[in-house]
């Protein structure tokens, strides 16, 4: 049996627990490093220091205020990394109403049930994002906006409904525009915020998430203060983020990636944020070099297509230090290759999930070069972690994989208006189930072997997908790929992968299954390859595996 418990360190080390709330960390910064940047949209030529930061989202913390929002209202938000969803973020969290994060991907549908089980009473949104007209989706499931008073949508699919608000300056019917939204400052004293920034406390719920949903409806996941101020502290200490340190953000702003590890990350310790509103691999690496980002988040298929670039080598990277990839399972060919050559030598792997705010393990800078490519290190410093063996609920030894559990201050509060989920989630003694296979060793060091739901027993034999795909990553014309089990009516289970090659590369299934003899056990090797030009991937860069293998099952019975 190993359990880790990793307590909160004397003060000056990492691991001290923050007790402000999301303001506060903003005063603070605000205070410590007025004339320091605090964000810069390069795109727009946007630069604005700490100062002005904190007095932008005054000033916003105001509108919402003056425009009605109570404390503890859902606010929902719908966009990509705009300016205006970062002075939201940290406006909401000035006067204590409840930031619910909408996915960038979301149609008709699943807004709809995301405003309806939310509860949210306002709706900020862009006109659009790539191909898809936001103002048309909202107005297709609630046509009363058509001839509504602004601030008086009146709905019967959506009662608590009350206000929209797009982040233009273009007229729309029942819509407030951004500078009429803003107006509403004007009506509230400044007193009047500070009264509402000190009833606000630092365990009370300031954001809701919703769960990708790969599996029946998205869960609103509830986060305080306190777990998100904590874990973007941590996050940032452990990549020793400083106010001479610049942030490149091109991960999603409604993903804990972006609003956690990214912005409450460099708040906490006064770093720049460099915002980019969509990735883009180009635009990643012009930023980069052109802003002297010393760091860079990414998921591992981001870094992948800045690495594989056309123009790659064109670029100074020379500024970069560190960074983190997390989101998914990374390849260790790709973290080598990141730490080689883009120079992030001091880069790191996180793991997480939402649930848990969402940074459960993190390696560190100084850690070998072997446990930060072959590990997703420690669980973080008064975060308790455990393997479990999932049929019996029995710890794990050392060196055996089981399903991973966490406890601390990073549980989240429980899922919205779902009790049910909640406590099949989080066990009677506070322990937050992940659902992800694991595997520790005797010094702390965490691997994720996949989700137990991604597990493939052929034969009677355990196949862990990650293990084939580390080996298949090392064939020279392999980009990425991407291994799935199919039903077999032998072996119950076989291994299809999915192959993304090198541009001008070129492999045949037969060259593959041959490269694997003698070099991974028979039962191992993949029975079925196909070749893909790209992934079903989600908004925040995730792999939906579940459509590969729904697209494997429908490729084996064609």
């Amino acid at each position: 049996m190993i359990i880790l418990v990793v307590s909160s360190q004397s003060k000056g080390e990492i691991g001290l627990l923050n007790e402000k709330t999301i303001g506060e960390i903003v005063k603070e910064a605000a205070s410590k490093f007025p004339d320091k940047e605090a964000y810069v949209y390069p795109e727009h030529g946007i630069r604005k220091t700490y100062k002005e930061f904190d007095m932008e989202t005054d000033e916003l913390a105001k509108a919402f205020i003056g425009m009605g929002v109570q404390k503890g209202e859902h606010i929902a938000i719908w966009s990509d990394n705009k300016r205006e969803w970062l002075l939201s973020q940290f406006a909401t969290g000035k006067m204590g109403a409840v930031l619910v994060t909408v996915n960038t991907n979301y149609q008709e549908k699943e807004l709809e049930y995301l405003l309806q089980q939310s509860d949210a009473t306002t709706l900020i949104l862009c006109e659009s994002f790539k191909t898809t007209s936001y103002l048309d989706i909202i107005r297709a499931i609630c046509p009363q906006i058509n001839t509504a008073e602004k601030g008086n949508i009146q709905s019967e699919k959506l009662p608590y409904l009350k206000r929209v608000i797009v982040m233009s300056e273009n007229d729309y019917p029942g819509i407030y525009k951004w500078s009429e939204f803003v107006e509403f400052a004007k009506q509230v004293s400044n007193e009047t915020l500070e009264d509402a920034m000190k009833a606000t406390h630092n365990d009370e719920v300031i954001n809701i998430q919703y769960t990708s949903g790969t599996t029946g409806f998205p869960k609103g996941v509830m986060l305080s203060h306190k777990n998100i101020v904590n874990n973007g502290q941590l996050v940032g200490d452990y990549i020793h983020l400083t106010e001479h340190d610049r942030l490149c953000i091109p991960v999603p702003f409604f993903h804990c990636f972006g609003c956690v590890m990214g912005t409450i990350a460099s708040v906490t310790h006064g770093t720049t944020m460099v915002i980019i509103e969509q990735f883009d691999a180009g635009k990643v690496l012009k930023i980069v070099q052109d802003e002297k980002c010393t760091a860079l988040h990414g998921v591992p298929t981001m870094f992948i297509a800045e690495l594989n670039h056309p123009d790659f080598k064109q670029f100074d990277l020379s500024t970069l230090r560190t960074g983190i990839m997390a989101g998914s399972i990374c390849p260790i060919e790709v973290m080598k290759k990141v730490m080689e050559d883009m120079g992030a030598t001091e880069i790191t792997i996180a793991y997480g999930q939402t649930e848990s705010s969402p940074v459960i393990t993190q390696t560190k800078t100084d850690d070998s070069i072997e446990k930060r490519v072959s590990s997703v290190g420690k669980a973080h410093p008064g975060v308790e972690v455990k393997i479990i063996d999932p049929a019996t609920g029995e710890d794990t030894p050392a060196g055996v994989p089981g399903e991973l559990c966490t406890r601390g201050y990073l549980v989240m509060k429980g899922y919205y208006k779902n009790e049910e989920a909640t406590k099949s989630t989080i066990d009677d003694n506070g322990w937050l189930h992940t659902g992800d296979i694991a595997v520790m060793d005797d010094e702390g060091y965490i691997d994720i072997t996949g989700r137990i739901k991604d597990m493939v027993i052929r034969g009677g034999e355990n196949i862990y997908p990650k293990e084939v795909e580390e080996f298949l990553y090392q064939h020279p014309a392999i980009q990425d790929v991407q291994v799935v089990g199919v039903p077999d009516p032998k072996y119950g289970e076989e291994l299809m992968a999915w192959v993304i090659l090198k541009t001008g590369k070129s492999l045949t299934s037969d060259d593959l299954k041959e490269y694997c003899k003698g070099k991974i056990s028979y039962h191992k090797i993949p029975r079925y390859i196909e070749f893909i030009d790209a992934y079903p991937m989600t908004a925040s860069g995730k792999i939906q595996k579940f459509l590969l293998r729904e697209m494997s099952k429908e490729k084996i019975e064609a």
